[in-house]
């Protein structure tokens, strides 16, 4: 016996043609452990309460005379603070995170001897990076965030 294709059945055949693709995306979105989807943080109620506090730590940062500054050497990555601290008294933590893979994250605390922080390259893998300096000195606090390529 003999199918014979008329045009119908190929409106049928292109209709279940992409509802099989569709689902089959929401099938791996849903299902398949690769394709894992995590929160950037898994504290966003707690994070949501405390934005104001960071909003008035980057506005601090945005009014220095010098801002951060994060270059590229060959060991690794310099993170430059302002001249116009006494690096003693500088005080905070310094977060990487990458947005493709959370396991990569890491946070450093920042211990100065002179304005310069070197993160050493053992650490960073090649692709996008957020980072996010936080720091004091004295009762004033900062906030510097960067997303920049590795």
């Amino acid at each position: 016996m003999k199918i014979k294709f008329t045009w119908p059945m190929g409106i049928v055949l292109a209709l279940a043609s992409f509802m099989i693709f569709i689902l089959s995306f929401v099938y791996k979105a849903t299902f398949v452990p690769k394709y894992g989807h995590h929160l950037v943080s898994e504290q966003y109620y707690k994070d949501e309460l405390n934005y104001q506090k960071e909003i008035d730590k980057l506005n601090s940062a945005a009014n220095l005379k010098i801002d951060v500054f994060i270059s590229h050497v060959d060991e690794g990555l310099i993170i430059k603070f302002p001249s116009e601290f006494d690096t003693k008294k500088i005080k905070g933590s310094i977060k990487f995170q990458r947005p493709s893979n959370y396991k990569l994250d890491f946070q450093i605390p920042i211990y100065l001897i002179n304005n310069e922080f070197l993160i050493v390259k053992d650490k960073l893998v090649d692709g996008i990076w957020n980072v996010k300096i936080d720091w004091q000195v004295g009762d004033k606090k900062y906030l510097f965030k960067q997303n920049l390529r590795y």
